[in-house]
């Protein structure tokens, strides 16, 4: 049995995984996903690491599994605690050291956003529903998800001085609209030297595709 750690990304709701935790748990497996205080102002990406470490409790076989913004939280949380691996899915993967605002301009997320959009002729305008829940069929979908994000944590570093050894992956969706599968590819060469693994499904994954993705979770690599 294998500890699954699930930090969800912006907004820090746990809820996000619940189709997860449910096929994993199926699967005779333990899935804990963390709720972050992400409206909160006071508190960061300390408080989140703190947070993901505590849920991780001293089992070194737990796999942090780290979504979107969450990335920075789940590579702090790595470098913290002993575990077993570390899954970003559809994340911000960070340099050590890098502020979390200053992580789309180097690695041009919205550019690569913005062509996307030209190339498959939805609007280049941001809304939540073009290129969060497009592929999303759950009713009150976004409303479940609606807590605001603090803008203290852009200001946060991710406090760590070189990657764990133990193994990475990232796990990228096909149609993911906000962070294009062209741009998850060269991030992952480029600051961890490995290959995505890609998946189905756009950038909320685990509630458009989430037998899908806990499949790529359960299936290790080669």
């Amino acid at each position: 049995m294998t500890r699954f750690v699930l930090v969800p990304g912006a907004g820090g709701v746990a809820w996000y995984w619940h189709r997860v935790v449910s096929l994993l748990e199926e699967a005779r497996h333990q899935a804990i996903a963390v709720d972050l205080p992400a409206d909160d102002e006071s508190a960061g990406l300390a408080k989140y690491t703190e947070l993901t470490v505590t849920a991780i409790d001293g089992d070194a076989s737990s796999i942090i599994v780290a979504q979107s913004l969450g990335g920075f939280t789940g590579a702090m949380a790595a470098a913290r605690a002993r575990v077993s691996g570390l899954t970003f899915v559809n994340a911000m993967i960070p340099l050590p050291g890098e502020r979390l605002g200053e992580w789309g301009a180097a690695v041009g997320s919205t550019e690569a956003r913005i062509a996307k959009a030209k190339r498959d002729g939805y609007s280049e305008e941001f809304d939540d529903a073009t290129y969060f829940y497009h592929d999303v069929s759950e009713d009150k979908v976004g409303a479940k998800l609606a807590r605001a994000q603090s803008e203290k944590v852009f200001d946060d570093r991710a406090d760590f001085t070189a990657w764990p050894k133990i193994p990475i992956r990232l796990l990228a969706s096909a149609s993911d609209r906000l962070f294009p599968i062209e741009l998850q590819q060269r991030i992952a060469r480029d600051r961890l030297g490995i290959d995505a693994e890609v998946i189905p499904g756009g950038h909320l994954v685990a509630l458009s595709h989430p037998a899908e993705l806990v499949a790529a979770l359960l299936r290790r690599p080669a």
